[in-house]
């Protein structure tokens, strides 16, 4: 793998050109400002990553990181703008479950994402809670469990938006105790936290970060976290997993995708500023607030745990029925 700068090099300005094990110099990548094509909103989890990661990853390859917000068509419209470039490492995506579950959701698709997407990195995690509304009588999961299969159909829980990871997570939950809730879609988690916090729905499955208002205000509790180990935010809420179903590990994601054609050496070199930029304290510090949980991997490591993740998801919409509207 392409070794990084060191940050002397960095403030001498790139004087000292560095050499690839494969014989690239330096000045051969990036040929000017690269740019990530986000496929969500300009001020959300995933823009908010990619703002932060991005201007680290300037600093390190001394070129510009333009971050460039697509939205519409559930990511399909910043992927085909990716499709529409070059394929020389100077345009990335990030995108994140619509990887995974469009291929299920979406008939007569232009491209096949598995053959068409080549993972880069995995930039983050989002946590998500299963929290109750505050007059809801569960304490834990167990009796949440408990009270959905007393009265079967009975409890709504919100997740932004329908077909997401938020959704994907009851359907497993659904899937995994064996009970039926009421699926409440929203177009986002404030939105989704807003309505918990006024008593309208029973339970929500959002972000570590989208819960915060509610629950400052002493409206929601808390009853589990869905990632496969606890988050530092909240140390003393159990995880779904250890709550009695093993295993289970539904978080949001993002990550950066490069399209087929671009070479496994350009894709080495952004794998490595990426996880270069995920490590400095600065990026972390800020994006702590955001719930974000950085998790650089490599391309091998993240294109295994897509492999498992489309398998599950695929699962879960097949068998629930899950539709985009």
């Amino acid at each position: 793998m392409t070794r990084l700068l060191r940050r002397g090099v960095l403030a001498a300005g790139f004087a000292a050109p560095f050499l690839s094990r494969h014989g690239y110099a330096q000045g051969d990548w990036p040929k000017g400002p690269v740019r990530w094509i986000v496929a969500f909103a300009a001020g959300g989890a995933a823009d908010t990553v990619a703002r932060n990661v991005g201007a680290r990853v300037s600093e390190i390859i001394g070129q510009q990181v333009i971050v460039d917000n697509r939205t519409g068509g559930n990511s399909l419209v910043a992927a085909n703008a990716v499709l529409q470039t070059p394929r020389d490492g100077q345009t990335f995506l990030i995108d994140a479950a619509n990887q995974l579950t469009n291929p299920f959701l979406i008939k007569d698709l232009s491209f096949d994402y598995e053959k068409t997407w080549l993972p880069v990195t995995k930039l983050s995690d989002f946590p998500q809670v299963l929290a109750v509304k505050q007059e809801f009588p569960a304490k834990s999961l167990q009796e949440y469990v408990a009270a959905a299969k007393a009265k079967p159909g009975t409890i709504s829980y919100g997740t932004p938006p329908a077909a997401g990871m938020g959704h994907m997570a009851g359907e497993e939950l659904q899937r995994r105790a064996d009970i039926k809730l009421i699926h409440a879609p929203y177009r986002g988690g404030a939105d989704a936290a807003r309505d918990i916090g006024a008593g309208a729905i029973d339970s929500v499955i959002i972000t570590t970060n989208s819960i915060r208002p509610p629950l400052a205000g002493g409206r929601v509790r808390i009853l589990a976290v869905t990632s496969l180990q606890r988050v530092a935010i909240f140390p003393d809420v159990p995880t779904v997993a250890e709550s009695g179903y093993p295993g289970y590990d539904m978080i949001d994601w993002n990550g950066l995708f490069a399209a087929t054609g671009t070479s496994t050496e350009l894709i080495a070199r952004m794998q490595a500023v990426c996880a270069e930029a995920i490590k400095d304290a600065k990026v972390r510090e800020r994006l702590d607030a955001a719930g974000a949980v950085l998790t650089p991997n490599t391309p091998a490591e993240f294109k295994a745990w897509l492999e498992g993740q489309r398998t599950l998801l695929g699962k879960l919409i097949t068998e629930g029925n899950i539709k985009l509207g």
